[in-house]
């Protein structure tokens, strides 16, 4: 039988978040960036400093996955100011959705898309909303197999790298 749950992060499970972030990033990115430009993004933006501080904001908020007592996936949604563009009092971004990649393809994804969504219209907003790159193509499918739509883009940079993030959002008037 396969035990899941979704918990909200708290500060003693800092280095547990830290584990996680650093290898799904690198599973999802490893391949198609240089090592050098992976290890820096990762020192910068997944640190225990980097994490603690979003963590402490209260306007954001990380949640495990866990599957028979396993953190395998997990979600950062950001509310208000402290989402990354938008910042519409009326919108939830997706920050991160990651999941281990010997776990993909067990809805795993889908569930956590969907406590997301639950969130956000318990909060009473109209849209959520998300960047992926434009070169992930598995997860803009997903996104797309999801109901939401593109937008807009923007640049996100990797170290030195200028990548284009495809932005995406899901009205939530369309969902039941």
């Amino acid at each position: 039988m396969n035990d899941s749950i979704i918990t909200p992060v708290t500060f003693l499970e800092i280095e547990k978040l830290q584990k996680i972030s650093t290898e799904t990033f690198t599973q999802t990115f490893g391949n198609q960036n240089s090592k050098e430009d992976l290890d820096k993004y990762i020192e910068d933006n997944l640190s225990i400093k980097k994490l603690s501080d979003e963590l402490n904001n209260p306007n954001s908020n990380f949640y495990f996955y866990q599957l028979n007592n396993q953190i395998v996936g997990y979600l950062k949604t950001n509310i208000k100011e402290a989402q990354i563009e938008i910042k519409d009092k009326l919108s939830l971004e997706i920050e991160r959705i990651y999941v281990l990649e010997k776990f993909q393809r067990h809805k795993i994804g889908h569930s956590l898309l969907k406590f997301a969504i639950e969130k956000a219209k318990k909060k009473k907003l109209d849209f959520i909303w998300l960047g992926v790159w434009e070169e992930n193509k598995k997860a803009i499918s997903f996104y797309l197999k999801n109901n939401f739509i593109q937008f807009d883009q923007h640049i996100f940079i990797l170290v030195d790298d200028l990548q284009t993030d495809i932005l995406m959002k899901l009205p939530l008037n369309q969902i039941d």
